[in-house]
């Protein structure tokens, strides 16, 4: 892969890992580990990303916490290397399970305790955020049982995905 192209995955990839609620520099360097054949040194990380040491290795740490990256050890090397998760379904099986651990569950009890404090006597928001609660308990149990079992859910990914047309861009 040439650098340019590496680049650009890089900074995509970054832009979109905010998304998934890991920090841009995260998930820069989750991309060049991807993006990477070798295993990685925080030196060559570090420069290639041009950040800090200390970013670079709290988002290391953070990464293999996540489980999306891995410290590995080379054969006459003291210094630790890094390499991304090898199977890309388990890679994203495991950021779905950490986002819901750290932002869904927290969201769905905070709405919990909201509607148990709350008076009858504003009917209009009581009902609302009842039926948000609604919704978002229903959620919770497709995402247990989603998120219960790797290979139950890559084979409940299959099945749902083969329910859905295919149609390309161009509608054929």
């Amino acid at each position: 892969m040439d650098i340019d192209t590496r680049s650009e995955f890089v900074e995509s990839w970054g832009s979109m890992g905010v998304l998934w609620g890991i920090n841009r520099s995260m998930a820069r360097i989750h991309a060049l580990l991807l993006a990477t054949r070798e295993p990685l040194g925080l030196e060559e990380i570090t420069e290639e990303l041009d950040m800090s040491r200390g970013n670079a290795s709290m988002c290391l740490k953070e990464l293999r916490h996540w489980g999306v990256v891995r410290r590995v050890n080379l054969t006459g090397e003291r210094r630790d290397f890094y390499i991304a998760e090898d199977d890309a379904w388990s890679m994203l099986f495991r950021i779905a399970s950490e986002r819901k651990k750290r932002e869904f569950d927290p969201a769905l009890s905070a709405l919990q305790k909201v509607l148990a404090s709350a008076g009858e006597e504003d009917d209009l928001v009581k009902d609302r955020l009842e039926e948000l609660e609604e919704m978002l308990r229903a959620m919770d149990r497709l995402l247990q049982r989603f998120l219960a079992s790797e290979g139950a859910s890559r084979g409940m990914l299959k099945f749902l995905s083969a329910q859905i047309p295919y149609r390309s861009k161009k509608g054929e």
